[in-house]
């Protein structure tokens, strides 16, 4: 057996271990950002994502939930009309934009 088809067989096996692990990390994610919402530190993702489509021309294609330096930030991705996918950071307790990357499209 060569070494590719080997490696390649390995990653077979190891594939249905893996599954179990990456459900768990969603589920620890979800329960830190559940705390972080009851105790106030976050907005409802729902609110900030009104927030976003009001403020940015296209539609929210993806949203991570991330704690940067003690501070809880949301990424958006989003894609305009375009096509030309840009990437917005707002801090999860204001909606305050923080960062962006790509041609970001603004509504009047």
């Amino acid at each position: 057996m060569n070494g590719m088809r080997r490696q390649f067989l390995l990653t077979l096996a190891v594939l249905p271990a893996l599954a179990p692990m990456a459900l768990a990390q969603d589920r620890r994610d979800h329960e830190r950002a559940r705390v972080a919402l009851e105790a106030g530190e976050i907005r409802p993702l729902a609110e900030l994502l009104g927030d976003v489509e009001r403020r940015f021309h296209g539609r929210v294609i993806e949203a991570d939930l991330d704690r940067d330096d003690g501070q809880w930030l949301y990424e958006f991705k989003i894609l305009p009309p375009n096509g030309r996918m840009f990437v917005i950071e707002v801090d999860a307790a204001t909606g305050a934009l923080l960062r962006s990357r790509g041609q970001v499209q603004t509504r009047p």
